[in-house]
């Protein structure tokens, strides 16, 4: 298995290029983030270069304070389209190849159609890369719109476009769905990214719900061999928490 680095929980101690070099030197074949755009373009793409990884993936803005993303919010396109203009360019000089569209707190069918349109315009400007979708536990993310694999994989057959794919996060599809093996087995065409954490206290994924070990031996049956994201929150130092890593 190869791992991916989300510094968006990963050395968040430390400037992005910083976290970056970290995670070379931890021994992931990969990175990922959240929201860079506070970081300069330049030190970010130096730093890639310098490590040789690469960037996999960032997500578009949240948009204000307590929201979580724009993309199904009718009313806000203009907001929506502008911070997908924004993530592309962003992934664009980086060599990024998925950008994460936020679908935002909304519910009804005016949030299904406005999602869609906006996915269907972040798909026609990605210039080759992937865009990606991702549904949200009602936990951490109550009224979340993307809710549910089913609900993205509909979104993605009605949309039809070839570079939109489903993000699987297991911590996510097991606190919302759970089955996470069969959902990984039946939905594989669809999937662009896999995330892992522990469930249910979203650490690192040696404990929980969820036994990887098992999951990883699934998916190398499956013949996935992309980089698989680390979306966990160390508790204290990251560097303290690789002790999983070197198990795999």
């Amino acid at each position: 298995m190869k791992f991916s680095a989300n510094l968006g929980f990963l050395w968040t101690d430390r400037a992005l290029p910083d976290a970056i070099h970290a995670a070379k030197a931890a021994g992931f074949m990969a990175v990922e983030c959240h929201w860079p755009y506070d970081q300069d373009v330049d030190a970010v793409l130096s730093a890639l270069q310098q490590t040789g990884l690469p960037m996999l993936g960032l997500n578009t803005r949240r948009g204000h304070a307590g929201e979580n993303g724009l993309s199904a919010l009718r009313g806000r396109e203009d907001e929506a389209r502008a911070a997908i203009d924004e993530a592309l360019a962003y992934a664009k000089k980086t060599n990024t190849g998925a950008v994460h569209v936020m679908a935002g707190f909304a519910q009804g069918t005016d949030a299904h159609a406005t999602f869609a349109e906006n996915l269907r315009y972040a798909c026609a400007h990605a210039e080759g890369r992937t865009i990606l979708i991702e549904p949200l536990n009602g936990y951490d993310a109550p009224g979340y719109f993307l809710n549910s694999t089913t609900q993205a994989a509909a979104l993605i057959e009605e949309i039809g476009a070839p570079n939109l794919r489903l993000m699987f996060d297991c911590y996510h599809v097991q606190l919302t769905e759970g089955d996470v093996t069969h959902r990984l087995e039946k939905l594989l065409p669809l999937i662009g990214h896999i995330q892992v954490a522990s469930i249910p206290d979203r650490g690192t994924p040696d404990h929980g719900e969820l036994t990887y070990s098992y999951i990883w031996r699934i998916l190398d049956r499956l013949g996935w061999d992309r980089p698989i994201g680390a979306e966990y929150k160390p508790l204290g130092d990251t560097d303290a928490s690789l002790g999983w890593l070197s198990e795999v």
